[in-house]
């Protein structure tokens, strides 16, 4: 059997079964509506979720075959010394999605949500890592195709369109964006379809396209920040996920595609909402703990720290927190003999300590990790 091939002409579909997509919409708009509602009363929303924006990145380029985790991450990203090996490429490309996707929020601010958009998130993603020399930021100009690494377009699993023809069929997607449609979610799943298919870039296509779901959201007025996180979902069903989008230009199944996405938003917006009101009990809870261990006026202000950085070198927090020295260093001091934060590494010479809020990061995994 041949490779699947792009088909023009199924975009927008014109055949959808209503009456299938019907039992999820409601739900599933019920269930990103519930979510906003849980953030829009979260003080400092960026701030209490950032570990899920995390492991969001984590999760997305795990899909890609990264194999980073979210505590190897963040211990990178505080001690600020290189990895060994492919873990270091891993890593940086984990780091890359989180701050593409901080660019394209605040692009979003003086633009819409468009290709400009999308081109220079790009940019920023491939910055650096594996995959920068293919043109970051700029639409692909040679054919690409899916399949296992090193094989031929006769062997490969799909074969997008030709890069002659990615600049028209963008601009029909952006058309679509911008268009009035039956329900926004729907609207979304057949965008994220469509980009895939036709796989602008010659690299980061899965990336970007999963880091449009939140962004589109927030676009569209369905959420008022872009702290939604599809990728667990999507990452435990990585084959059904593939099949689905490939049936879309085999077969013709936009259906089918759209009750998988409907589902996944159903399911991640619940779960959001689990992890993300965990959080919110966490934070209220050793709000309080940190006031009456600590009797210091900075207690709230060294928490939200904790929150934004949940694994940190100790200098760190002391030189940037906005905290008198010798008060910074008696609220750690506490909360670390308190075993509200674990020692990763000791302090030794002029080395600072390595310390995890591993509380707070086992919530954003979703199990034990330290």
């Amino acid at each position: 059997m041949g490779a699947t091939r792009y088909h023009e002409g199924r975009f927008p579909p014109s055949q959808v079964d209503w009456s299938r997509l019907i039992p999820l919409i409601g739900p599933a708009n019920a269930a990103v509506a519930r979510y906003e509602g849980l953030l829009h009363g979260i003080p400092n929303v960026q701030v209490l979720l950032s570990p899920l924006t995390s492991q969001e990145a984590v999760l997305s380029s795990k899909i890609e075959g990264t194999q980073a985790t979210l505590g190897e991450v963040l211990e990178f990203e505080a001690a600020e010394e290189t990895a060994v090996g492919e873990k270091r490429g891993d890593i940086q490309e984990v780091l890359n999605y989180r701050r593409a996707m901080k660019h394209a929020v605040t692009a979003l601010k003086d633009l819409p949500l468009s290709q400009r958009v999308v081109r220079n998130t790009h940019s920023v993603l491939m910055l650096g890592v594996r995959g920068e020399n293919k043109t970051p930021g700029e639409y692909r100009r040679n054919q690409n195709w899916i399949g296992p690494a090193g094989c031929p377009v006769e062997a490969a699993r799909f074969v997008p369109p030709g890069a002659d023809r990615v600049a028209n069929l963008m601009s029909a997607w952006e058309k679509y964006l911008h268009a009035e449609a039956p329900d926004k979610l729907v609207q979304l799943a057949v965008l994220h379809a469509e980009f895939e298919a036709i796989h602008p870039f010659s690299d980061g296509n899965g990336r970007i396209g999963r880091l449009l779901v939140p962004l589109f959201l927030v676009y569209k007025g369905l959420l008022g920040s872009p702290d939604f996180y599809i990728s667990a979902y999507l990452e435990s069903r990585r084959e059904e996920y593939y099949e689905r989008l490939l049936a879309v230009s085999r077969d013709g199944d936009w259906t089918g595609w759209c009750v998988f996405f409907l589902q996944a938003l159903i399911a991640q917006a619940r779960d959001n909402e689990a992890k993300a009101r965990a959080i919110l009990v966490l934070y209220q809870a050793k709000k309080d703990w940190i006031m009456e261990q600590t009797h210091s006026q900075y207690a709230v202000r060294a928490l939200d720290w904790f929150f934004n950085r949940p694994i940190f070198r100790t200098s760190d927090f002391v030189a940037s927190a906005d905290i008198p020295r010798p008060t910074a260093n008696r609220i750690l001091r506490i909360v670390r003999d308190a075993g509200l934060l674990l020692e990763l590494r000791p302090g030794s010479g002029r080395r600072a300590a390595i310390l995890a809020f591993t509380e707070l990061l086992n919530l954003a995994e979703g199990q034990s990790v330290f």
